[in-house]
């Protein structure tokens, strides 16, 4: 028996396992749903390996070390989910189950889960294992970069269990992530009695959005969306202030470096203006090398041998993978389950597909060995 058959074999426990675990609701900051979702992997992953777990603002970070053969492999999940708690529940549905988190990416944890459970049972030699289990992915990783950079600094490589592409594909390389909050400040005037005396502080924003979304290059993948305006008070004063928050995405650290700069330049138009720029960039560029790409082709031959056709993914949204690439480390990204519609109320992962998925990180986890 092999990975495939054992997963084959035990799918309805998998779908038990899974249907318990995204049943414990965990919307980012929810610290009670957090915590409950923390106890379930210390006891389902106790046998696995040595657990501890550290409290943070933003929810407990648990790390499970494993000792093995050959290269030192960190493995990276996050247990939050963006749906508040009740917005939809679990259910399987023809070769679908839906729940919040099941695709992004609690299904990726219960993967490893049965990944060990197949290793453990089928004698399967693996390399040195430390997994960290975040929980403030989806809002930035404010209070688990630290503990992943130094995670990344300590391995040599990392899987990343986030969703695949949309067509199954592994990710190669993310786009990286910057948040501003661009203030234009005026002067308040009554609009009907003197408004010359006031400084539109809309107005001024105005044309710094226009001068903002020109700094985008379509051809290198780099965009500035002005996605949220504020501004003023009542209709009849001049308003003194309106602040526009800004979502950058590039695919290079320089376009990032080209942005910031260009943006902490910018100047007032209107007479008597002021502007204030907030924030920075939050996730580097996962930016694909050369070891990153041959630990990609690794998981391809594993995937061929499934009857997986995989291929290298490039992707707009950012996961903690952008830090551990942007130090170096050899990152690969998308190991998780099969499914669709990530932050949707329709959120699935497709059942049939699920032992493939299972048998590919066992194997690749198994191939990494097999030259030492």
């Amino acid at each position: 028996m092999d990975a495939l058959e054992y997963t084959q074999t035990h799918l309805p426990e998998f779908l038990a396992d899974l249907e318990a675990f995204i049943r414990l609701e965990a919307p980012s900051h929810d610290l009670p749903g957090l915590r409950q979702v923390a106890r379930w992997i210390v006891e389902n992953f106790a046998p696995f390996g040595t657990l501890s777990q550290e409290e943070t603002p933003n929810g407990p970070l648990l790390t499970l070390k494993r000792p093995g053969s050959g290269p030192k492999v960190l493995v990276l999940c996050h247990f939050d989910t963006v749906h508040p708690v009740g917005a939809f529940g679990w259910k399987l549905e023809g070769d679908w189950a839906f729940g919040p988190g099941v695709y992004d990416m609690k299904g990726g944890i219960v993967q490893l889960l049965w990944a060990l459970r197949a290793a453990e049972a089928l004698g399967l030699k693996l390399p040195s294992l430390e997994v960290l289990f975040t929980p403030d992915e989806e809002v930035g990783s404010l209070a688990s970069r630290a503990a992943i950079e130094g995670a990344g600094k300590r391995n040599d490589l990392v899987l990343v269990l986030e969703a695949p592409m949309g067509n199954g594909d592994l990710k190669v390389a993310r786009k990286g992530v910057g948040q501003y909050r661009l203030t234009a400040h005026g002067k308040a005037a009554h609009q009907g009695v003197e408004p010359e005396k006031g400084v539109n502080a809309i107005v001024e924003l105005a044309h710094q959005i226009a001068q903002v979304v020109a700094l985008q290059d379509w051809e290198k993948g780099t965009t500035l969306g002005p996605n949220v305006v504020q501004g003023g008070t009542v209709s009849n004063v001049v308003p003194d202030e309106a602040q526009v928050l800004i979502d950058l995405r590039v695919w290079q650290m320089g376009e990032a470096k080209r942005i910031e700069g260009a943006l902490r330049a910018l100047q007032p138009h209107l007479p008597g203006a002021r502007l204030s720029l907030e924030g920075g960039i939050n996730r580097p560029p996962m930016e694909p090398s050369e070891a990153s790409l041959r630990l990609f082709e690794r998981a391809r031959r594993v995937g061929a041998q499934l009857g997986l056709n995989l291929g290298a993914g490039w992707v707009g949204g950012g996961s903690d993978g952008n830090f551990t690439a942007a130090l170096g480390v050899p990152t690969l990204d998308g190991l998780g389950l099969f499914g669709a519609d990530a932050h949707q109320k329709t959120e699935r992962v497709a059942v049939s597909q699920i032992p493939q998925r299972v048998a590919l990180l066992a194997g690749l986890l198994e191939d990494l060995v097999a030259d030492v």
